[in-house]
């Protein structure tokens, strides 16, 4: 059975070091990673390249430690977006010599005047994907949940925004977890699909218990088959990067059964073969989703 490329994002394995993923992600059988910059020590970078060389692993979907030129709920400081703006340059700088299929932005809130902040935004975005161009990486803009406080949520809202930005540089990070009980959602995945650059995949727990609450594909509700198939069918060969949050603690919720308290290595394999028994279900969705 061929299965599409899969990577792991770290944030996964959150509490393990950059070399323990690649190690745990390669015995699980993924073909790539999905690095978070917070897990790079700084002033190590060519080690770290060469670790990543001989691991085989491909980088796919990076994230800054500042992805948004104004804060979020997820990433908050700083909070001024010219700082944030010199962060997310330099974090983009940097993870390009990692040599990724895409470094990731977010929107950010929409704060008190949305009208002003979209402004900053799409400012912002303009120089970082002048950064990008002059690095030679894609920027990957991942739309949010609307309960998380993002600017834009839906697939034709990202793509205005990207429009208004102007650069050709910037692509569609899609995640399963913020888009799929939006309306005509797999319908907008077909009209443009051409636009995304990987698709995060995760599941969610009901009744969900926090945004760091989600569990590995096939665990919950979401009709991945379907997703899996509109996108199959639309033409998508690209990758598929498993992006779980699991509170073990770290963010203020203690939940007993965290994926984050399971060894590096045992959570890469249950991704893995998760993700693929997932796969092998994918069907034909119902044409008016």
């Amino acid at each position: 059975m061929a299965y599409p490329r899969l990577s792991i994002s770290e944030c996964t394995t959150y509490t393990a070091s950059f070399e323990q993923d690649l190690a745990a992600y390669k015995e699980a059988g993924a073909e790539g990673i999905g690095i978070w910059e917070f897990k790079l020590p700084k002033g190590q970078d060519n080690r770290l390249r060469e670790a990543l060389s001989k691991s085989g692993l491909s980088p796919t979907l990076c994230v800054p430690e500042v992805p948004s030129i104004v804060p979020d709920p997820f990433f908050r400081e700083p909070v001024d977006p010219r700082a944030r703006r010199t962060e997310l340059s330099a974090a983009i700088r940097r993870l390009a010599a990692f040599k990724p299929l895409a470094v990731m932005v977010l929107p950010g809130a929409p704060g008190d005047n949305p009208a002003d902040t979209r402004r900053i935004v799409v400012e912002g975005l303009k120089a970082a994907a002048d950064t990008a161009g002059e690095a030679g990486v894609t920027l990957g803009l991942e739309p949010l949940r609307k309960s998380a406080g993002s600017l834009v949520t839906t697939l034709p809202e990202t793509i205005e925004l990207i429009e208004d930005v102007g650069a050709s540089n910037i692509q569609i990070i899609l995640d399963t977890w913020h888009f799929w009980d939006l309306p005509d959602a797999l319908a907008n995945i077909r009209a443009n699909v051409a636009r995304v650059v990987g698709v995060q995949v995760n599941d969610w727990r009901e009744p969900v218990r926090s945004w760091c609450d989600r569990v590995l594909p096939g665990d919950g509700k979401i009709d991945l088959p379907a997703v899996f198939s509109t996108l199959e069918s639309a033409g998508y060969k690209g990758w598929y990067d498993v992006e779980v949050f699991s509170d073990n603690g770290l963010f203020g919720n203690r939940y007993p059964d965290s994926l984050w308290d399971l060894e590096a290595a045992e959570l890469a394999r249950r991704a893995v073969a998760q993700f693929r028994k997932v796969w092998d279900r994918r069907q034909a969705p119902d044409a008016k989703r």
